[in-house]
């Protein structure tokens, strides 16, 4: 008998390890890298070494200190894990991590230690840190977002005239064309990269010092302005208005852009698990030996692609409440709010990337059968277009003849199996005004699929 156990059981080791075993959207994709807990340590350790070249730029720091400090932030120098047992005394890990640096500075320069994080607060560091790794995240995310809208526009082209049934409410409707669902993806998607394109170019520098004032700044000798600009050049951010410690706004934007990037993706998600369902099976996963297999049915070729990606739709806009809630700080700095931003915030980043670097091999390899397509608008015998004959026939008979007609046409239909235009025939609202070619070809559902083309067009030259 197996048995949970000693092993790791204190907590250290690599059994603490979050390996992704729970959340195969984002293992092994380049974001989780990206937003690992190195990349975060690796952040903290640049923002701290950009803040002494900003203030050696301004003539606070002496240039070689500022230099000493760069050369010994390294993160491979540091144990992840002790600095989160450390932050346990101070709730964040800033305080053990500027303990290390200034121990590994004191080793190549007692001096420069001196300059060690002068004047700033912990959480001046880890929001820079933060958006240092939200901007690195966020890149990979656009780039997929690229590739995944260009396959979207590869498909809405070649499928611009290929009908389908419009599905409302899970029952088919009115024909439309698989081009439109495409290009409507490929929208969805181009308006989540563009929310993510504003909060990419906008992501700041954190700069207040205890309270918001950066009157330790100020006490050290630097001009607030000066410093500002410096600190935001030297890390590629911007530079705020005023410091955010308690003014969240540039986390519950990063927020909502990731929110809505995976509900673009998740919609992607449903549409392609919905049409590839074996009695539909309208378009297919790209098929990859030994994927999608079950463990109890062997004939399944499960669609993993699109269920990973809803997986990440339904978990980041929750997440992204977390975030949004966190607006709501107290003071000039919050005991618990700031604190609880971390892990959500990292979580949404990788999900969204993960979901994002899914779809690119689901847009680019998925499989379109329009044969099928074809096969599914008969299904109804020609029921699918009755709103246009309605249209048609009201002005002969009037609107509500009409819909009466075609509610019994359409319920004979059902009933006997039969085709609707020949149900139509032997309705005497209509004696002799239609012949059978007629109405066979009224209730064509290729032809009836409105303005489809056009719409594709011209979305495409967006």
């Amino acid at each position: 008998m197996t048995t949970r156990g000693a092993e790791g059981a204190t907590g250290d080791g690599p059994h603490t390890t979050d390996a992704g075993l729970l959340s195969p959207v984002r293992a092994g994709t380049p974001v989780e890298r990206a937003v690992s807990d190195h990349a975060w340590l690796r952040a903290m350790l640049d923002a701290e070494a950009a803040l002494a070249h900003a203030q050696a730029a301004i003539g606070v720091v002496p240039p070689w200190a500022a230099e000493t400090i760069g050369r010994a932030a390294r993160a491979d120098r540091l144990d992840p894990r002790a600095l989160a047992v450390a932050a346990r005394e101070s709730a964040n890990p800033v305080v053990a991590l500027v303990r290390e640096l200034t121990r590994a500075v004191a080793v190549l320069d007692p001096a420069a230690a001196e300059y060690v994080h002068l004047g700033s607060t912990s959480q001046d560091i880890f929001d820079t840190a933060a958006m240092l790794v939200a901007r690195d995240a966020l890149g990979l995310l656009r780039a997929d977002l690229a590739r995944v809208a260009a396959a979207f526009a590869v498909l809405a082209r070649e499928h611009r005239d290929t009908a389908l049934p419009g599905r409302t409410l899970a029952l088919h409707a009115v024909p439309t064309t698989f081009g439109l669902k495409a290009a409507g993806w490929r929208r969805l998607v181009l308006d989540a990269d563009a929310r993510v394109a504003g909060v990419l170019t906008a992501l700041p520098v954190s700069l207040g010092g205890a309270a918001g004032t950066l009157a330790g700044y100020l006490e050290h000798g630097a001009d607030a302005e000066r410093l500002l600009a410096a600190f935001a050049a030297r890390t590629g951010l911007c530079a705020p208005v005023l410091p955010w410690h308690a003014l969240r706004t540039p986390v519950a934007d990063l927020a909502a852009a990731l929110a809505h990037t995976t509900g673009a993706l998740g919609k992607v998600a449903v549409d392609v698990l919905s049409l590839t369902r074996t009695e539909v099976g309208e378009v297919a996963e790209p098929a990859v030996p030994g994927r999608g297999g079950s463990s109890a049915m062997p004939q399944k070729r499960n669609p993993v692609l699109a269920t990973l990606i809803r997986s990440a739709a339904l978990q980041v806009p929750a997440l992204t409440a977390v975030l949004t809630q966190c607006l709501v700080t107290e003071d000039e700095r919050s005991a618990g709010v700031w604190h609880a931003e971390w892990q959500p915030l990292r979580e949404c980043l990788r999900l969204a990337g993960g979901a994002a670097h899914t779809a690119v091999e689901l847009a680019e390899g998925l499989v379109v059968r329009p044969e099928r397509m074809l096969s599914d608008l008969g299904l109804t015998g020609g029921r699918i277009v009755a709103e246009r004959l309605v249209a048609l026939l009201a002005p002969l008979v009037g609107k509500e003849a009409a819909r009466d007609v075609l509610t019994r046409a359409a319920d004979a239909s059902d009933r006997l199996g039969r085709p609707l235009a020949e149900q139509l025939l032997e309705q005497p609202e209509l004696t002799g005004r239609f012949t059978p070619d007629q109405l066979a070809r009224l209730c064509d559902p290729g032809s009836y699929v409105g303005a489809a083309a056009d719409l594709v067009d011209r979305s495409l030259r967006d």
